[in-house]
């Protein structure tokens, strides 16, 4: 008699500010043939610890675990409660500092604006520094992103922001990111023109992990899955294989 066939590992995707699977979606086209794929809906929470918990009640007991932007916010909220379920991880255009000093005002007045101009008024505002430059004419990209945030609404955006303006500081999580008995193999990857993300902020994050890797994407800005697809899927096979 045949044995049952060895069920895939699995590879958790979370997705960043007021985004859905739309941002992962050429790395799950080109991964699905090497993971079972999950990404996460966050949509309607407003605390990165309940997403953080909505994430572990989903998925199997071992996983690896990519996060971009707020996605890797919690990302390292998973790592803090249950490291040893996840097998390896990837943290791409993520920060990890407490709230900045007129954060709060900043993002208070987004939400604001969303609430009395729209959201495909907040699309607008906010895609230009998401981008390249060199990208912000390209009006496949710019659509894509600007369809999916309008498919949010002032509720959900005001939710995810007072999660953001209530995280914890995640500096402490990183230098315990080992998953015995060896290191939790860690990629952390951001785009060079990132204003929110910058090279340096990568590069201090990397260096507080044990066994992190530091990869720096040229020429692109904070949405590194679909700014530049083909190098952060190279990037995240290569993080698979290890």
């Amino acid at each position: 008699m045949a044995s049952d066939p060895v069920p895939q590992p699995t590879l958790v995707l979370l997705p960043g500010l007021l985004c859905d699977r739309t941002v992962w979606e050429p790395q799950i086209a080109a991964l699905s043939s090497r993971r079972m794929i999950q990404v996460a809906d966050f949509w309607g929470q407003d605390s990165f610890d309940a997403m953080a918990d909505g994430v572990l009640a989903h998925a199997p007991p071992r996983f690896a675990l990519a996060g971009h932007s707020m996605g890797g916010r919690v990302a390292l909220e998973i790592m803090r409660k249950a490291p040893e379920r996840v097998e390896r991880l990837a943290l791409l255009s993520t920060g990890v500092h407490p709230v900045l000093p007129n954060e709060a005002a900043q993002r208070e007045e987004l939400i604001r604006f969303a609430w009395e101009q729209g959201m495909t008024a907040l699309a607008r505002r906010w895609l230009p520094p998401v981008l390249h430059p060199d990208r912000r004419g390209n009006a496949e990209l710019v659509g894509r992103l600007a369809a999916m945030w309008c498919r949010a609404t002032p509720a959900i955006h005001e939710g995810q922001i007072r999660a953001a303006l209530n995280r914890r500081d995640a500096r402490d999580v990183l230098p315990t990111l080992t998953c015995p008995p060896l290191a939790c193999p860690t990629l952390v990857l951001g785009g060079e023109d990132d204003p929110w993300s910058p090279p340096a902020q990568q590069a201090a994050v990397a260096e507080a992990i044990p066994e992190g890797r530091l990869a720096i994407i040229p020429r692109c800005g904070h949405m590194v899955t679909l700014e530049t697809p083909e190098a952060t899927t190279t990037l995240l096979v290569d993080w698979l294989s290890r």
